[in-house]
């Protein structure tokens, strides 16, 4: 099984390298999810509306009014054109909300990845994924295509970030492999130096400078930790802008790899 997390900013596929990749990890007998987000798309549609929008530590600040433009976004836009792609691309998938049955069971989060307090309103914290959904899904040769959003009994919908869903996921499914499509080559030692890129590292020692990242490098480097902790095998961060990258990553190439 592998969990492919495709980021807003790596969702600019118009070759149909996505599909074709998906597709020749499927011809192999291997199993994907997929876990999207939508950031730019949620930007740009704040923007439409007249609504400011800001971030903490890497998480959007959601109001309530925010979140429903949050959840529109992707489970109505976003989630469906991925879908479209991959359909396009000969491949059988099907757009959820992580709200369905509900499948990502969230809890308000109020702290940063560094454990600083921080109010970040209607944004949550994965701690429990109901997979019968996804295995369901999978068995019929469907790819699941998750928004991330999370269902809390107290709080109504929460607004979960993508990569750290994706690690929750991930975790849960036992996953060979969690792919994070970002807009960055990787991890990088010195960030934000390029010339810092990190090829491969282990779990431990990420977690030993994960401080020393910011802004939306900060969940990433949590998410990674979190799948490996939670029983994926593998991380690996790669530039979802670049068509050749996930392909290259199913054959274990590119990027930063993380690993147990």
């Amino acid at each position: 099984m592998i969990v492919v997390k495709f980021g807003g900013h790596a969702m600019k596929d118009e070759n149909g390298a996505f599909a074709l990749a998906i597709a020749s990890a499927q011809a192999t007998g291997e199993s994907v999810v997929v876990v999207h987000g939508g950031g730019p798309q949620i930007d740009a549609a704040l923007k439409s509306m007249g609504i400011e929008s800001s971030f903490v530590g890497g998480f959007r600040f959601t109001t309530p009014e925010i979140f429903d433009v949050v959840e529109n976004v992707l489970a109505n836009d976003v989630g469906p054109k991925v879908v479209q792609a991959l359909m396009n691309g000969g491949i059988k998938a099907q757009a959820i909300s992580g709200r369905t049955l509900p499948t990502l069971i969230a809890r308000k989060r109020s702290t940063l990845v560094d454990g600083t307090p921080a109010e970040l309103g209607q944004v949550g914290d994965v701690v429990r994924v109901n997979t019968s959904e996804l295995l369901e899904l999978v068995s019929q040769g469907i790819v699941p295509v998750v928004a991330p959003i999370g269902s809390d009994e107290n709080s109504g919908g929460l607004n979960v970030n993508a990569d750290l869903a994706a690690a929750a996921i991930a975790g849960a499914l036992d996953a060979s492999s969690l792919i994070i499509m970002t807009d960055v080559a990787g991890i990088y030692r010195n960030w934000p130096d390029e010339s810092s890129l990190i090829d491969a590292i282990q779990a431990h020692e990420l977690s030993q400078i994960k401080g020393s990242f910011a802004q939306g490098m900060a969940p990433k480097v949590q998410a990674a930790l979190d799948a490996i902790k939670s029983g994926a095998k593998a991380v690996r961060i790669i530039d979802g802008t670049n068509s050749h990258s996930f392909a290259d990553a199913l054959l274990s190439k590119g990027g930063t790899l993380v690993f147990a």
